[in-house]
Order: C-alpha cells, then sequence, then structure tokens
C-alpha cells in the first residue's frame, strides 16, 4: 500500500466529496454536501458545529459505521465502500478506536475485561489480552480500578476505561463524538488532557465532534461544519 505523507505527517484518513441524504416519506434531507477532509497521524483534529449539524453523522462515515450517499472514505489508502462487510470490520478493529459521549462499557465486565474486548476479537489469548489491558488502564491512571465493574466508577473513570479501550489495540486514529458532553467541566479537562498527551505519546490521530468551543481550541486544528460542509 502506497502512503501518503504531508509536513503534518501521513494522512490516515481521506474523505473525498462526502455527501449524505436521508429520505423519509416526502422529506429529502442533505446532511452532508460534499466534505473532504484529511487527517494526518498523531494531529488532533476538533470539528465543531451546532446541534443536527451533521457532525455525528460525518463520524460515522469516517468510521465506516454508515455509507455515504455518494463520495468515498479511505482509510489508510484503502476506499472502504470497496471492501465486503466483513473486511471493514477488520479494517476498523485494526486501525480504528471509537469513544463516545456514553461510555457504552459492558456492566457485567470489569474494566479490564471491558478493554480487553478488541483484542478478544483479534483472538488474541486471554492472558496476553489482560497484560495489555492492564498496562493501558495504568496508563490512563486506572491501575487501582482493574476489577472493578462500570456501576463502581465515577463518570470520568468510566470515560477513561473508554478511552483506554479505544488505545489499547494501539490505532491509526480515534474518531470521539462529544466525549465529555456527559461530564462536569473539571471532569471534561482532565478527560481531554489525557487524549491530548496520548495523541502527542503514541502518534495517534484524535478527531473530536464536540459543541464545546473551549475544549475545541486546545485540538491543534478547529473546522466548523455549517450547512453540511467543513469550512
Amino acid at each position: 500500500m502506497n502512503k501518503t505523507y504531508t509536513a503534518l505527517g501521513e494522512v490516515v484518513m481521506h474523505a473525498e466529496a462526502l455527501t449524505k441524504r436521508f429520505h423519509e416519506g416526502p422529506l429529502d434531507v442533505c446532511v452532508l454536501n460534499g466534505v473532504d477532509l484529511r487527517v494526518h497521524r498523531g494531529e488532533t483534529l476538533a470539528i465543531v458545529g451546532a446541534s443536527g449539524s451533521g457532525k455525528s453523522t460525518l463520524l460515522h462515515l469516517m468510521g465506516g459505521l454508515d455509507a455515504p450517499t455518494t463520495g468515498r472514505m479511505h482509510l489508510l489508502g484503502q476506499d472502504m465502500s470497496r471492501l465486503s462487510a466483513a473486511a471493514q470490520g477488520r479494517m476498523r478493529n485494526q486501525h480504528l478506536g471509537f469513544v463516545y459521549q456514553f461510555h457504552h462499557l459492558l456492566p457485567e465486565f470489569s474494566a479490564q475485561d471491558n478493554v480487553a474486548m478488541p483484542l478478544w476479537i483479534r483472538r488474541q489469548g486471554r492472558a496476553a489480552a489482560a497484560k495489555t489491558a492492564a498496562a493501558m488502564l495504568t496508563a490512563v491512571g486506572l491501575k487501582e480500578r482493574l476489577l472493578h465493574r462500570p456501576a463502581e466508577l465515577s463518570g470520568g473513570e468510566r470515560q477513561r476505561v473508554a478511552i483506554a479501550r479505544a488505545l489499547v489495540t494501539q490505532p491509526d486514529c480515534v474518531l470521539a463524538d462529544e466525549p465529555t458532553g456527559n461530564l462536569d467541566r473539571s471532569t471534561a479537562n482532565g478527560v481531554f488532557d489525557l487524549m491530548l498527551e496520548l495523541a502527542r505519546q503514541n502518534g495517534t490521530a484524535f478527531v473530536v465532534v464536540t459543541h464545546d468551543e473551549t475544549l475545541a481550541a486546545r485540538c491543534s486544528r478547529q473546522l466548523r461544519l455549517v450547512g453540511g460542509v467543513l469550512a
């Protein structure tokens, strides 16, 4: 596979003329209207916009969780639209991490098992997966919480577990949808600090969609989604 390099680093994701339309009865709504975007290794990119502007829709297209009406989404040079559903799933597991506003942790599993889950999907052995998950949880400051279940953790701790789960496979890019939207300001700042530090240390790209202008300003690049296009 040919890699594309720029002064900012390798291009890990490339959205090309993405459009997304939703049809419901007589309604025909154009949410995205020709979005072009390149995401580079190690950068932190904030996409801001009003509620309903299409930020989450764009993130879903970037992660291959939905298909564009027209246009193409490339991940490490691979056109996702040309891959089978199984191949897309493998690309997501190997190269992407996801963090959402709600942590989506499995309540019956410990923090360590929740973080190990993506490694189990890769069919990594349980002992090796547990060791890697423990190291990742230690990196996000949860060394003493490995065996705690989500209900036994604070909101900020649960979100840090979710970040650890997103990073445990050492992805090329993490897609985060309002990752601090459910947290108080102090906790949100701490979680965001962690994301920026991990991006710097690991060379992982972070794409964060948010309506929080203060947090967005701390990213290395900010774009605004208005009228279905990025500015």
